[in-house]
């Protein structure tokens, strides 16, 4: 299906269907939704909002055939102006794609540019969402299955005439594509089965479609590096830990960021086995490094004036006469030693050596991504991913800019006390403690292996494999974190985010 964006008229261009849009409570449609009612003798006025009675509520859709023109009206719902964000213009074309994409009368099909009228949210914004939608809708994970989900759609045109307008709107069109698939090329990564994703498959994938540098380090590597507690945790299984190092460079970069990401391909808990239920979908636990990794991908495309560093520390949890032990002291890269009291808490006891690997590259600051704790899915559930850190300052601007981008983040503590838990007889700290408020006490953990740069943890267990689609329609791998990464990363500046 191709995506584009053209300076032309909605009535001038062929299509099979007219996508226009209703602010809530609207009864005269105006701007383009306007004109395209009076091209069609009025019919969304009379018939879809007068007696159908259509009231635009958000994400609301109704299809309209006009039979003598031979074209399909879809009119979809804003919701309220006041309430309508640049996320919301995402999920409501991922719902209106998913709606028309086995339609065989609905090959080509042209859109209004949602948000950039009366709304007056960002062209490149509109268009960049709108694109995302698009191409978001019509994911699916088929590759096992003999039948294919089929899309009938082979061309999607966003319209603007606008000279301004126009301009703008491709640049957020080509972006949204840009994204977009670097979130879909992440959720095949925590979709794939992990019999055919370990550690040496992942990091051959992260070489071959990352489109920057990757540097894969060998298990005699790691050692000499001193990464024992890395090298513990992947000690179990049969295949061999993998330390992959990313790096995307420009000349005179303006800051220098290393974003590290959880690596469990897959997670069985180690000794300290899981339940068959909980074990199920543990091949999402390296969902925090399928987004290093397209993230990685998608700054190589849009190319801004940085430094960036992708690590993962990628091995399997698995149980065997090899496996660590509940009990085993670990002298982890840092020299900190680390009592296992549970060796299903082993994410942690991975990025504890890679955030000391990280901190060894002199960035500005370190961002960890991981689906990290039961815990923070207990107190968040699947609508928001947990953060902590050691700047506040970076904090809110990450959770600003994630709320904008779609993706909820909420600030959790990281209170001395919660570190009480964590203290040991035999080493300077455990790698798990209690029950209670065991996301902040993983917080807590991962700090003591920071020594001074700005660090951020992202906890996504809640969020990056759902059993109930969402919004957009994506049920599994969500590929959490890919875009408030890329945003946060490059810093685009743009309006349109409120």
């Amino acid at each position: 299906m191709e995506i584009k964006v053209e300076k032309k008229s909605i009535l001038d261009i062929e299509a099979n269907v007219i996508i226009v849009n209703l602010f809530e409570g609207v009864k005269s449609p105006g701007g383009v939704t306007g004109i395209v009612d009076k091209a069609f003798n009025n019919v969304i006025t009379e018939y879809v909002i007068n007696k159908e009675n259509f009231e635009g509520k958000f994400a609301d859709i109704y299809e309209l055939p006009i039979i003598e023109k031979g074209k399909k009206i879809i009119v979809a719902g804003l919701g309220k102006q006041q309430e309508l964000t640049i996320s919301k213009i995402r999920d409501l074309n991922a719902k209106i794609i998913r709606k028309l994409m086995n339609d065989d009368n609905a090959k080509k099909l042209v859109s209004i540019l949602h948000g950039a009228g009366i709304a007056g949210l960002c062209p490149k914004g509109c268009a960049q969402m709108i694109t995302e939608g698009v191409i978001s809708g019509t994911y699916s994970f088929d590759k096992y299955k003999t039948t294919k989900k089929e899309n009938k759609i082979e061309e999607f045109i966003i319209c603007e005439t606008d000279d301004e307008k126009y301009e703008r709107a491709k640049k957020g069109m080509e972006l949204g594509k840009i994204v977009a698939n670097s979130v879909n090329m992440a959720r095949d990564l925590i979709n794939e089965s992990s019999q055919y994703l370990y550690p040496e498959t992942l990091a051959e994938f992260a070489k071959e479609h990352s489109g920057v540098k990757t540097t894969v380090y060998n298990k005699e590597e790691i050692k000499k590096m001193g990464m024992n507690a890395f090298l513990a945790v992947g000690q179990g299984s049969i295949h061999e830990p993998k330390l992959i190092h990313m790096e995307y460079k420009t000349d005179n970069p303006v800051r220098k960021i290393a974003i590290v990401g959880k690596g469990i391909t897959f997670d069985a808990g180690g000794l300290d086995l899981k339940p068959p239920t909980s074990m199920l979908t543990m091949r999402d636990d390296m969902s925090g490094a399928a987004a290093v990794i397209t993230t990685m991908k998608a700054i190589s495309q849009i190319r801004p004036q940085i430094e960036l560093h992708g690590i993962i520390a990628a091995c399997e949890n698995m149980p065997s006469g090899s496996a660590y032990k509940p009990g085993d002291v670990i002298i982890s890269k840092t020299g900190r030693s680390i009592e296992i009291d549970n060796t299903d808490a082993e994410g942690r006891v991975t990025l504890a050596d890679a955030l000391a690997y990280a901190e060894e590259l002199n960035v500005d600051e370190i961002i960890d991504i991981a689906t990290l704790t039961g815990a923070c899915m207990v107190a968040l559930g699947t609508v928001a991913s947990g953060i902590m850190g050691n700047n506040e300052e970076k904090i809110a601007e990450f959770i600003k800019i994630a709320n904008k981008m779609g993706e909820r983040f909420w600030q959790l503590p990281m209170y001395e006390e919660y570190g009480d838990t964590l203290k040991s007889d035999i080493a300077d700290t455990k790698n798990t403690g209690g029950r209670m408020g065991g996301a902040s006490a993983a917080g807590i953990f991962l700090s003591k292996f920071i020594s001074k740069t700005p660090w951020m943890h992202l906890d996504i267990a809640g969020t990056a494999f759902l059993e109930k689609p969402n919004s957009e329609g994506i049920k599994g791998g969500v590929g959490i974190g890919v875009r408030s990464l890329i945003k946060y990363i490059t810093l685009q500046d743009c309006d349109c985010h409120k």
